[in-house]
């Protein structure tokens, strides 16, 4: 296993790809935080399986964008762990409109909880990871942070910003033995997805731009989170890793 004995914080971990992340890791050896802010019930279940894996697990409520909360989830789990080692930031949301009809709370909003969230939970952890010269962080960006899209200027601008943050903190932890990158999914059929009212439209102009053919599987992100929270990726950092069946080309 990849990651026996590691300890993992996995945001927004209760559904989607953090879900997947967190039984991907778990499945590799790890112990696994995860954080949910309304899915309690789905969090729950996640913490069971993985506890059925014979590995430990807690769920803990948190919205990202809260500095003492994210500050909070992080003493629970070295409270339950003895120590992290991992640090997936992948919650994050998604509030649509075209720019001249965006309101300041929509753009407010998303920019709190997708890369002011992902610094609340960074700047809890890298003093540790600093301190035992050892650390993973996975940052989950988007290819619309790489090349924009029609009516996200929010979240495209969020998703951008995390992916300039990764490669700032991958230089100022490298020499700590620490480990920083991003993974850009395309789209992934998750159940916002599926419970989405433009659900056809959106598959429709997706499949238009993927080379494979088919949506991504959340399991196919975990994947690669795993292997960027290994050894085996001891030697890549600061990089963004597009999957996304070849949407973005």
């Amino acid at each position: 296993m990849l990651l026996e004995g590691k300890n993992a914080i996995v945001t927004g971990g209760s559904q989607g790809i953090g879900a997947a992340a967190a039984l991907e890791l778990a499945a590799e050896g790890a112990n696994v935080c995860l954080t949910y802010r309304r899915h309690a019930e789905e969090a729950d279940e996640y913490v069971r399986k993985i506890c059925e894996m014979g590995r430990k697990a807690i769920a803990v409520k948190c919205d990202i964008a809260v500095y003492a909360e994210a500050e909070n989830v992080v003493k629970q789990a070295l409270e339950a762990f003895g120590r992290i080692d991992i640090l997936v930031n992948n919650a994050g949301m998604n509030w649509d409109a075209v720019s001249w009809k965006m309101t300041e709370e929509q753009w407010d909003r998303v920019l709190e909880v997708n890369l002011k969230g992902y610094f609340n939970f960074t700047r809890n952890v890298a003093p540790l990871f600093k301190e035992q010269q050892y650390g993973k962080i996975v940052n989950i960006t988007s290819i619309n942070g790489m090349r924009g899209k029609f009516g996200q200027s929010n979240y495209s601008a969020s998703k951008a910003g995390i992916i300039g943050y990764t490669k700032a903190v991958a230089r100022e932890l490298g020499a700590f033995n620490v480990n920083v990158n991003a993974v850009a999914p395309g789209l992934i059929e998750t159940a916002m997805l599926r419970d989405s009212s433009n659900r056809e439209k959106v598959v429709e102009m997706a499949m238009g731009e993927i080379v494979l053919k088919r949506l991504g599987q959340p399991e196919e992100l975990a994947s690669v989170i795993a292997f960027l929270a290994s050894e085996k990726a001891r030697h890549i950092t600061g990089e963004v890793i597009r999957v996304d069946g070849g949407q973005y080309i």
